[in-house]
Formats: structure tokens, sequence, C-alpha cells
């Protein structure tokens, strides 16, 4: 059976059908830039764009990066301050005529997805997730149970928001060199694993396609370490997820 998920991000508004029984893309997803600014209105016609793009009627699951309550977008830190407090599956549900809407936070799709079909499959005691990109997000599983909303991505970390210091948009930004930017996500995992004793991270985003490139040179850290298996269509596949169980 096929599912639709669009994976809302702070530089790309990504979508396909979904088939749920390989957890995998049924087809070659769609891509639209983030609008900026990214105001509910614009995001939600890139979202349209790429519904319209496979012609799709039907139920939706759609990721949103920051917290998400019973459809109400509460927290906005890489997108608009107007998604504070919107009832944001109301407002893209009517956008894609009326169709049935789940949102979720975008690393808890992305999470529920590595843990069924990736890198978590079968995994148990406290596994995290954490999506490196614009921001970091996270995703934190006891047991195979979600705990959702952790947002670790803002942590503090030499006194600001952990993801202005070791996200995928802080190593372009600042042009940084895979050792350079190794280091800080290894203090940045050092600090979460202080704090909540994981067995297992699995690294998530787009940058998990080179994850050769910067997870050998991570010291130091008593967790296991893994690239996340779904790498970056990890959000579209846990967001269609998320709509079948709605």
């Amino acid at each position: 059976m096929n599912v639709f998920g669009v994976d809302i991000g702070g530089s790309g508004i990504k979508g396909a059908p979904v088939d749920l029984e390989r957890g995998d893309l049924a087809e070659e997803r769609h891509k639209v830039l983030t609008p900026h600014p990214a105001t509910p209105d614009a995001v939600a016609d890139g979202v349209a764009e790429v519904v319209k793009h496979f012609d799709w009627s039907g139920p939706v699951g759609i990721t949103f990066p920051g917290v998400v309550t019973h459809g109400v977008t509460r927290t906005a830190a890489n997108v608009d301050k107007g998604w504070i407090d919107t009832d944001a599956a109301q407002l893209l549900s009517e956008r894609l005529g009326g169709a049935p809407v789940t949102l979720l936070n975008d690393a808890d799709a992305a999470g529920i997805a590595e843990m069924t079909f990736g890198a978590g499959r079968g995994r148990t005691g406290t596994v995290m997730m954490l999506t490196f990109g614009t921001g970091i997000g996270s995703a934190v599983f006891m047991e195979g149970r979600l705990l959702p909303n952790t947002e670790l991505g803002h942590l503090e970390l030499h006194g600001r928001d952990a993801e202005t210091h070791a996200s995928t948009k802080a190593k372009e930004d600042e042009d940084l060199g895979w050792h350079h930017w190794a280091r800080r996500v290894e203090k940045y995992l050092a600090h979460v694993e202080m704090l909540f004793s994981p067995e297992l991270f699995i690294i998530g985003g787009g940058v998990s396609r080179k994850a050769d490139k910067f997870l050998p040179l991570i010291e130091g850290i008593r967790a296991e370490i893994v690239p996340a298996e779904l790498q970056n269509n990890a959000g579209i596949v846990g967001a269609a997820m998320a709509s079948k169980a709605d």
C-alpha cells in the first residue's frame, strides 16, 4: 500500500508516495526549495506543489522542523516565527483540498522510519536518531517507544544552541573541513551521551550519505554510532507511516 509523505526542511520541501511494505519510496521524490521567509502560507504552497506533482489524492503525512502537538506547531527555530501556535495540520489540509493531514516533528518521523526499516530495526534500550542539516533534529526511543519533540539540537553547547555550532549548515557557512566539523559533532555527541547514555546513535540527514567522511573521525563516544540506512528519505517514509497509523 502506498501512502504519501512530505518532509519540510529548512532548505527544501520534498515528498513522494511511499511503499509501506518495503519502507521505501514508491517513486522518485520531488523537491522544491523552501521559501524565504518560510511563512506558513508560503510553505503550504510548496507542500501543495510537491503533492500536486504526483497528482495525489488521499491522506498525507507531513514533517515539520519543530515541536508539533495535536497538529499545532509550537516552535519555529529555522522557519518563520509565524508558525508558532499555528494549527498547521488544518492549514495544510485546506491547502491540499481537504485531504487528511498528519503532522509530526521531522526528526521523530525519520526516527520512526529508521527504527522500523533501517539502522534501528530490532534494537532495544535507548536509541537516539540525530539528523544533521539546517539544524540538528533528534528522536529518542526507549525500548522502541518514541519520546516525541525532544529537539535536542537546542541544547546549550559553548554558550549557544548546539545546532549553530555543529549542524551541516554551520559546516557550510563556516567552510569547515571534515576533521574540524567532526570534532564539533564529537563534542555534541559527548554532551548528549552524558545526559542520556544511549546505546546507539543513528546519524541522519543529507550528510549521512557521506558518513564515511566524518564518522570514522569521531572518538571517545561509548555508544555505537551508525549512519541512517534510509539516509535523507527517512523523514518522507516516517511521515507516510504516521499518516497510515492515524
